[in-house]
């Protein structure tokens, strides 16, 4: 496996102790979640990242590989919840 970009999406904001067993990873604040991001050379990296997130008994949200030097997404928020699906305002 070549060496691929994720990001992984966690519920929350992390301290600053959680923030740094991510060594090599970018650590970022988003509203609501903190996104994880970093290069992986091969499964099993990804699996000790994977084992390190759950160790620390965070949420997982997302996990996505992503394109090198990409910013991180906004979270998906979906739909208004006052405006329905037809796009005119309930009432």
């Amino acid at each position: 496996m070549p060496s691929r970009r994720y990001e992984v999406r966690v519920e929350g904001r992390l301290s600053s102790r959680a923030r740094d067993a991510f060594v090599g990873m970018d650590v970022e604040a988003v509203p609501a979640e903190t996104v994880i991001a970093g290069t992986v050379e091969d499964e099993e990296e990804l699996h000790r990242l994977l084992s390190l997130i759950q160790s620390l008994g965070l949420s997982v949200v997302s996990i996505e590989q992503v394109v090198p030097g990409r910013a991180p997404r906004p979270p998906d928020r979906g739909l208004d919840r006052g405006t329905p699906a037809s796009g005119r305002p309930a009432g």
